[in-house]
């Protein structure tokens, strides 16, 4: 799925389809955990930092043992 960012003030936001949001078990109340690796962007429900804390540690640890494997994915 492709989208676009829409202005909002002085800011921009990128719209959640209702679909998306039901997925993955969120409202318009939620609190998204976001993250980034400095090329993509990651959004998830914040219900446990804890686990998203974790999984970063693992992904960077995987990064720096695995540096031309990512480079060729990559392209």
């Amino acid at each position: 799925m492709i989208k676009k960012l829409s202005k909002h003030g002085n800011s921009y936001a990128l719209v959640i389809d209702r679909s998306i949001m039901d997925l993955l078990h969120i409202s318009e109340k939620s609190e998204l955990y976001v993250t980034t690796d400095g090329k993509s962007l990651t959004i998830s429900p914040a219900d446990d930092k804890r686990k998203h804390a974790k999984f970063e540690k693992t992904v960077e640890k995987s990064f720096k043992k695995f540096p031309k494997m990512y480079k060729n994915l990559a392209g």
